[in-house]
């Protein structure tokens, strides 16, 4: 489960796919699909996929324990028909952050 803290140090990546409202859905199976990958690499801490109401973007919050655990999934052979996949469908913009500020009722 995402935990969203300033207690924690996790690298987070958020990815914003941008596609075509006809091809957010398969977008969306994509990256479900590349999950259940990248859920048993070291590290993997939770994803979160976000589908926007225009049908023009798909969100991905991800977490890992360290920056480090994310290249070396980032980087091995078993993700890489998952990423061109995407890449094929949507155009990406990858944003990688840390937890600065959170506030909750």
């Amino acid at each position: 489960m995402a935990t969203i803290t300033t207690d924690e140090k996790h690298y987070t990546l958020i990815n914003i796919f941008r596609v075509t409202p006809e091809n957010q859905r398969r977008m969306y199976d994509i990256i479900l699909d590349a999950t259940d990958v990248i859920t048993k690499f070291p590290g993997y801490v939770s994803a979160n996929v976000h589908l926007s109401d225009d049908g023009t973007r798909v969100v991905n919050y991800a977490q890992w324990r360290t920056k480090e655990d994310f290249d070396a999934m980032r980087a091995h052979p078993s993700v890489q028909e998952h990423f061109a996949a995407c890449r094929a469908l949507a155009d990406i913009e990858p944003i990688f952050c840390h937890v600065e500020y959170t506030h909750e009722v």
